[in-house]
């Protein structure tokens, strides 16, 4: 599975949610919208996917089916996170530590 054009947009964090990614898989299939927050023990970020609500339930609009294409995603979403915010914090004359784990 390749996965390209990783893309991240922030916004003002609210309740650990922090911004919103986007990737094309395969050169083929864009995937948008798919939400990171920043974990509740604060040592990290996660990724959740988006749904469609109903009037019974909420019903995912895609997510991956397999813990590779999980991982494979992950990675690269958190590798652009974490490039994005050293950048971040090289330009506000921060240390690397203090920009936690990713």
């Amino acid at each position: 599975m390749k996965i390209s054009e990783v893309n991240i947009q922030f916004i003002k964090p609210s309740d650990g949610l922090i911004g919103f990614a986007s990737l094309v898989i395969d050169d083929a299939i864009y995937l948008g919208s798919i939400a990171i927050h920043q974990k509740f023990d604060g040592t990290g970020y996660r990724l959740t996917y988006p749904t469609k609500k109903s009037a019974l339930n909420q019903r995912p609009v895609f997510h991956p089916i397999c813990r590779e294409a999980s991982l494979a995603i992950e990675q690269v979403i958190f590798s652009k996170l974490k490039n994005v915010m050293s950048k971040i914090y090289d330009r506000h004359g921060c240390s690397h530590t203090e920009s936690g784990s990713i």
